[in-house]
């Protein structure tokens, strides 16, 4: 039986999961230039939007990051994504301004910040899923980038892991939009519940 969304997205069992919306993914310090252009705009406010009325309502807002180190170590060569990165003029290391969020989208006492270095998925190598088990949620609604890549991999991976999946589709990004547009008929919305952010901030606000 389907759940309807504001159960589905109801605080206390649902956390709000953002995704590579890093300067240097998405911002002024991109080495994406498509994928920067496609979240401009609505995706960017949008996800602030979201992560301003989740905090109001309790609900956990966690900031998942890329990250690569200086000397590269330890780091993914096996996908011609990675080898590109590593040749970017701006790299998302530590502490370095590519590597920090969008001025857009602050970061609350509260937020979890949660960094990686391996990988594709936030879920891969990384504590999210012990995180969201310990706050209790069910529920992950997930925002940022790409709909190419992590944002289609961090689905699977929470489905595997048995989230719920809640994707608002004016708060992820990816390009070219045709095939953006293919991924959500053909693949996302077989496996996760397409909202709209205006949608999730009625219920929360309700």
């Amino acid at each position: 039986m389907a759940i309807d969304l504001a159960t589905l997205a109801a605080p206390g069992r649902t956390a709000l999961v953002t995704q590579e919306c890093q300067r240097g993914v998405i911002g002024d310090r991109s080495a994406l230039p498509g994928l920067a252009e496609a979240a401009q705009g609505d995706m960017i406010r949008n996800v602030a939007r979201l992560a301003e009325a989740a905090r109001s309502v309790g609900i956990p807002v966690i900031h998942c990051t890329a990250l690569r180190r200086a000397d590269g170590r330890g780091a993914n060569q096996n996908a011609r994504l990675f080898q590109y990165m590593a040749r970017a003029d701006e790299k998302l290391l530590p502490g370095s301004e590519a590597a920090a969020l969008v001025p857009e989208l602050r970061v609350d006492a509260a937020d979890i910040v949660l960094p990686r270095l391996h990988g594709l998925s936030p879920f891969q190598g990384t504590e999210l899923d012990f995180l969201l088990r310990n706050l209790g949620a069910t529920t992950l609604v997930g925002v940022g980038v790409s709909v190419n890549v992590a944002i289609t991999n961090l689905s699977f991976d929470a489905v595997n892991a048995s989230y719920q999946v809640v994707l608002p589709r004016d708060a992820v990004a990816g390009f070219p939009a045709s095939y953006v547009d293919a991924v959500f008929e053909h693949t996302l919305s077989a496996i996760a519940t397409v909202t709209t952010t205006d949608a999730l901030l009625d219920l929360w606000r309700a």
